[in-house]
């Protein structure tokens, strides 16, 4: 097979699409007929030295791609394959691989990449104890090559990218000394390279390292050496190491900052190279995150008074002095050739100082303030430079120290709106909607306004980048100005009387409208921008703009028709998927204006709405998905507002919702369509009964469907709640397939890694949703009237699921590995409280009542008072039938 192997790998690389297509088909064939000899096969065929280059890096290629995929299916049935292949297969395969370390001239290497991953298949069931160590010795042994200590280096930083940090925990000593031994001046670059570049891999595991003061040492000189390498290759790994090292390791660094990464980052930023720049900027922006996070580590460790587990050193606030004029005039050193998406120190400076900003607050600002001189700059970088680091500095600075600067800005800012240069423009547009979001009663004074929106006018025609930054001020601006008017009264709607953008609603709402329609408009993700901000203004009207929001309800209602028929007459894929883009955006509107309407108007709209919204998901039946999911948004917006009137539409939509429940390839739709019946049932009570066969059989089959998303099936089961709370005792059909589905999630809730904060939030969200559907049947089952006879029938209507239940609510309240969110720990309290209430002191011994009298106290001293509230209430139901039961707190 091997000579025929190497004629097929020589294929591969045929300049002949169909030579290539039938290597590939062949060597697939092979794979499939006789595993064991074809990674034999091509293990030999890479080892050997006197075949060509590209032929055994072929081979490695693909031994390499039947040993691992992204898929994360298809890896685990790759490894399953692997390790059921005989001993002696496996042993005579990893021998040839690693045998050919340091023995190809292709660069990286395809034998380290092969080697990694047998190791990463086989490290985890300790099936190859001694190859960390056997690349250990190939890195120190003085008789390796300079070629083997590279590939050995190179498959330890494979291996270490790829692996579970925590197997290779008791093997990082002899990681870190093939690493500490590569990284050493004297080896040759390469070597170098690679050493750097998988100690970048490692340090995950390494803190047992990082604590011991020698180690620590050892590494961090020979990190802070490798920063000064004369290879641009090697210093900028160099750097990217002690980048990540101050995010994992930020409380060891004290002795190094002032002697050793102060000087090395910012000689780093002041370094003409991007590369190099680009990771002394992120150094300092790394050093910022970690101290804002310790800052509200420390508050919150303040809040519940005790001492916080890790505290800042405040780095950012003694070095802000010294970075601000480098990263000022690094933002000022950009080209107009730059391309908008590639990442420069340009731009990395501008967030930099941001985060200096948010960090130090106040500080930040006399370091930045005598830059803004070049406000009137006559280049345009330095123009441009000094609006962004205005508008960066004003998140975290005290607000009563920026007014004043703000005021003083504003003017210069809105001639710069009509600057000559687009990057001056766009900027300035940012910078104004950032002053709206953060000095909102600058912004919104009428003399201010005067000068300010005129220029947004203006601005909305310019190009896209700059048009979409200015939707988004306006959206700031018109935050500002609707909380200003809350603050000085609503009635009982909680909308104001009026808004000081009142007389100048209307054609704002119009220029929007005519945005959306610009021909330029998808560039720069501007009809979105546009439609988005439409939105905005809508929520945030007062009464007096009322009229607007009718008025744009028709215009949309039109454009919809409009988009409708030229879809239908629409011919390339192209231009109906645009359309299908515009009518998501227009469904998105209209939700907005259907929650804004009074309760009289929305019956008027309801059928021209409706018969749109059908056609879109008739038309997108199997596509466009995304047009589903906003269409079926916009129909439970509508079910919320016309109520029982909505009833008329409900089996012309019952195809539609059963596909969206259906759709198992569509999170966001099928939760979607759940939300949809759960308004459903909430408007309409016992008028869904003559659909709900249909639907509670989607929602079984969806739960029991392995293809169905987690987070689809946590929303169905606790709909079957709201089903419940709607047609009552008729719910009893369904219930005991929801029980048996409700204790089988309840039984696979289980934390098994308290660190794993997804896993945590979502047994929490499972438990809190089977909650909800456990007390939606209780509530719906339960009968009116508190006589003997009516308790009687409640009890016995309750009693086939009761003892699922508790079982479920004493789970709930045990607090190990994590004690029960805020949200879970309120529905506990209800349930129980109406579990204690029909069966009084029969349902005492079926709880944990130790665990049940903790997680009621913690619900009485809340801050949040519908916690506080209904723990209160259980309590009290507990204490009527069994004091003794509940230990007083």
């Amino acid at each position: 097979m091997a000579a025929m192997l190497v004629q097929v790998l020589e294929k591969t690389i045929s300049q002949n699409p169909d030579d290539q297509k039938r290597a590939l088909e062949f060597l697939e064939q092979a794979s499939t007929n006789d595993f064991c000899t074809f990674v034999k096969e091509l293990s030999v065929v890479l080892r050997k030295t006197e075949l060509q280059s590209h032929v055994r890096q072929a081979a490695g290629l693909q031994l390499k791609n039947v040993l691992c995929s992204k898929d994360d299916a298809t890896k685990e049935t790759y490894l399953q394959r692997w390790l059921q292949l005989p001993v002696d297969v496996r042993a005579h395969v990893k021998q040839q691989v690693t045998s050919t370390l340091g023995t190809e001239s292709f660069r990286p290497s395809i034998a380290a990449q092969c080697v990694a991953a047998i190791a990463c298949a086989e490290i985890p069931h300790a099936l190859w104890p001694d190859i960390i160590s056997g690349l250990m010795q190939f890195v120190t042994n003085s008789t390796s090559s300079e070629q083997l200590k590279e590939a050995a280096l190179e498959t330890l930083g494979y291996i270490c990218q790829d692996i579970d940090p925590n197997v290779l925990e008791r093997q990082a000593n002899e990681i870190l000394t093939a690493i500490v031994f590569g990284m050493k001046r004297e080896q040759a670059i390469p070597v170098r390279l690679a050493a750097t570049n998988a100690l970048l891999n490692s340090l995950e595991f390494t803190t047992n390292n990082f604590s011991n003061e020698p180690e620590r040492h050892i590494i961090m000189q020979v990190v802070c050496e490798a920063t000064q390498c004369g290879d641009a290759l090697v210093k900028v790994a160099a750097l990217q190491c002690l980048v990540r090292i101050m995010s994992l390791y930020y409380q060891f660094m004290e002795s190094y900052m002032s002697a050793a990464l102060f000087p090395i980052s910012v000689d780093a930023m002041r370094n003409k190279a991007s590369d190099v720049a680009l990771q002394g900027i992120e150094f300092w922006s790394n050093v910022c995150e970690e101290e804002i996070a310790l800052g509200l580590e420390a508050e919150e460790a303040q809040e519940n008074g005790r001492v916080p587990e890790h505290t800042s050193r405040h780095y950012a606030k003694g070095a802000v002095s010294h970075l601000s004029p480098i990263l000022l005039e690094t933002m000022a050193d950009q080209d107009d050739a730059d391309d908008d998406d590639d990442w420069t120190p340009s731009k990395a400076a501008g967030v930099c100082i941001m985060l200096l900003a948010q960090t130090v607050g106040n500080d930040v600002i006399d370091s930045v303030l005598p830059f803004l001189a070049h406000f009137a700059s006559p280049r345009w970088q330095y123009r441009e430079a000094a609006i962004m680091a205005f508008g960066s500095i004003l998140d975290g600075p005290d607000p009563a120290k920026l007014v004043p600067l703000v005021e003083q800005a504003l003017p210069p800012l809105v001639q710069a709106m009509s600057d000559s240069n687009v990057h001056v423009r766009d900027t300035a547009a940012w910078t104004i909607g950032r002053m709206c979001e953060i000095c909102g009663e600058v912004v919104t004074r009428p003399q201010v306004l005067q000068t300010l929106l005129p220029a947004m006018s203006a601005s909305l025609n310019q190009e896209p980048r700059v048009a979409t930054n200015v939707c988004w001020a306006i959206v700031s601006l018109t935050k500002a100005a609707y909380e200003q008017a809350v603050a000085l009264g609503t009635d009982s709607s909680g909308q104001p009387d009026t808004f000081v953008l009142s007389q100048c609603f209307e054609p704002m709402i119009a220029e929007l409208i005519k945005t959306t329609d610009r021909a330029d408009s998808n560039q720069s993700n501007l009809r979105l921008a546009a439609f988005e901000t439409l939105m905005e203004l809508i929520k945030n009207s007062p009464k007096d703009c009322y009229h607007v929001v009718q008025n744009t309800t028709l215009l949309m209602l039109k454009k919809l028709e409009q988009l409708l028929d030229m879809e239908a007459h629409a011919t390339s894929a192209s231009d109906k998927s645009q359309l299908m883009d515009l009518q998501a955006l227009l469904c998105a509107t209209l939700q907005s204006v259907v929650r804004k309407m009074q309760p009289g108007d929305a019956p008027k709209v309801a059928d021209p709405m409706m018969n749109g919204l059908l056609q879109i998901m008739d038309r997108s039946a199997g596509r466009a998905n995304n047009v589903i999911e906003e269409a079926l948004v916009a129909v439970s917006t509508l079910v919320e507002a016309l109520k029982t009137d909505f009833l008329r539409y409900v089996d012309a939509l019952r195809p539609h919702l059963l596909r969206g429940l259906s759709t198992a390839d569509d999170t966001a739709v099928a939760i979607a369509a759940v939300g949809v019946v759960t308004d459903l049932c909430r408007a309409l009570e016992a008028g869904v009964t003559h659909i709900l066969d249909d639907i509670m059989g989607a929602f079984i089959n969806a739960v029991q469907n392995p293809r169905v998303n987690p987070e689809v099936k946590v929303a169905m089961l606790g709909a079957f709640g709201d089903v419940a709370l709607a047609i009552g005792s008729q719910f009893v059909r369904y219930q005991g397939h929801v029980v048996d589905l409700l204790n089988n999630a309840a039984n696979a809730a289980i934390v098994q890694d308290a660190d794993n904060v997804d896993q945590v939030d979502y047994v929490d969200k499972l438990r809190e949703q089977c909650i909800n559907a456990y007390t939606g049947m209780l509530q719906g089952l339960r009968d009116d009237g508190d006589s003997a006879d009516a308790m009687q029938r409640t009890r016995q209507s309750v009693m086939p699921f009761v003892r699922q239940m508790c079982g479920l609510i004493n789970k709930c309240c045990d607090s190990t590995p994590v004690p029960a969110s805020d949200s879970l720990l309120t529905v506990c309290a209800g349930l129980i409280g109406d579990l204690v209430n029909i069966f009084g002191n029969e349902i005492i011994q079926a709880f944990d009542m130790t665990k049940v009298s903790s997680l009621l106290a913690r619900g009485r001293r809340s801050r949040a008072s519908r916690i506080k509230t209904l723990a209160n209430w259980a309590t009290k139901e507990v204490r009527k039938v069994a004091p003794q039961a509940l230990a007083m707190s």
